[in-house]
């Protein structure tokens, strides 16, 4: 099985990953890797600064189109300060959750803004 390396501050050109656009990029890479069947090493490697917008949109929304034992079997990281571990692990929680059943959480979080009456 072919297995790549990549590296998040290359995709987005600075140690800085907050924006969800540049999540898209990384995202984007994934997700073709992950449909040709690639194991996949995620290297943080000189990212400073991280954001669950950019991780919601870079590996969040791959539980979208992936079972989540694929994502687990085919993807890897390195590289990570403890803190990212963390936001990661977060992240990646929510997204199963919402990708679960995303009604429900859209009309948790309204209920939760008083947007809509129970």
């Amino acid at each position: 099985m072919d297995e790549i390396k990549v590296n998040i501050f290359n995709i987005v050109g600075q140690g800085n990953c907050t924006l969800p656009e540049d999540g898209d990029k990384v995202f984007e890479i994934l997700k073709k890797a992950l449909n040709e069947n690639k194991k996949v090493v995620i290297s943080f490697k000189n990212v400073e600064k991280i954001t669950s917008a950019f991780l919601n949109n870079a590996i969040g929304k791959l539980y979208n189109n992936f079972e989540e034992k694929k994502i687990k079997d085919y993807l890897s990281t390195q590289d990570m300060s403890s803190s990212a571990k963390v936001l990661l692990k977060r992240v990646v929680s929510t997204a199963k959750n919402y990708f679960k059943d995303p009604e429900r959480l859209k009309a948790s979080v309204k209920r939760i803004l008083g947007e809509i009456n129970e």
